[in-house]
């Protein structure tokens, strides 16, 4: 585990933060592109891009903060603070699902309020958020955070004494599953099967239906490995996340979209 890159006195290249811009830019420049491909205006596009990112930060942090609320109590300006009261820079702490939902709703608003066809945007995007996670899940996994369960398989990770995994006195010094790794992997994998897909033109949100439907079966089976300490519930006997629930509606939204778009374009 390696979080940093760079650290040069108070000067600190974290590899998380890097991956994350990275992503950010990379989606942008890759929208934009497939944007002038079905005709959408590369302005309207560029400001969509600022929604989305906004969203995305804002949703991630939201989440987190809600799920972990005892860690803010007495202190609520380290929510939003870069400098927290501990004295560390920077605001730790993100959930990624929280920042996908989010840009979901703010492309919602966005296409509403420019007139602009959101499945065509949905369409645009919705790579860019395969590319974000692929990237983004490797700073995780050089964080240490977004760890996994103890694991017996020969790919198990061991992470060093000073890692948040360390931290866990169950986890401490044993071999866990590096669910970070496992969801950049399927981040890559969303990311390449759409862009194939695309390839050929279908019905205007076939592409993002794929998407909520790729990701919420990716992200609701990594769940059953990864580690939480909390955002737990039982239902018929079995232990699941919050995570999972609202994967769980990501992919019967894009079911539904898969059976239903097709015949309202075909009766319009």
């Amino acid at each position: 585990m390696h979080p940093n890159i760079v650290e040069i006195g108070p000067f600190v290249i974290h590899w998380y933060g890097l991956l994350l811009s990275l992503s950010f830019l990379l989606g942008i420049y890759l929208s934009m592109a497939r944007a002038e491909k079905r005709g959408v205006n590369k302005d309207a596009m560029m400001d969509l891009a600022i929604v989305v990112v906004l969203c995305a930060v804002i949703g991630a942090r939201f989440q987190y903060v809600v799920t972990h609320i005892e860690e803010f109590q007495g202190h609520w300006l380290d929510v939003l603070n870069p400098v927290q009261s501990d004295g560390t820079v920077g605001i730790g702490g993100l959930s990624m699902l929280g920042g996908v939902l989010l840009s979901i709703v703010g492309i919602l608003v966005f296409s509403r309020i420019k007139k602009l066809p959101l499945l065509v945007l949905g369409d645009i995007v919705s790579p860019a958020f395969g590319l974000g996670i692929g990237l983004t899940r490797i700073g995780c996994f050089m964080v240490g955070c977004c760890f996994g369960k103890a694991c017996g398989l020969p790919w198990g990770v061991v992470f060093p004494p000073n890692s948040i995994p360390a931290a866990i006195p169950e986890l401490a010094g044993q071999p866990i599953h590096p669910t970070q790794l496992y969801s950049s992997l399927y981040g890559w994998i969303i990311f390449t099967a759409l862009m194939l897909l695309d390839r050929k033109r279908r019905f205007p949100g076939f592409i993002l239906a794929v998407f909520f439907m790729m990701y919420g079966v990716a992200r609701f089976l990594v769940d059953f490995v990864r580690y939480y300490n909390d955002s737990l519930f039982t239902f018929l006997d079995q232990t699941w996340t919050i995570n999972q629930a609202i994967c769980l509606g990501m992919f019967i939204v894009g079911l539904i979209m898969l059976i239903l778009l097709p015949r309202r374009l075909s009766t319009t």
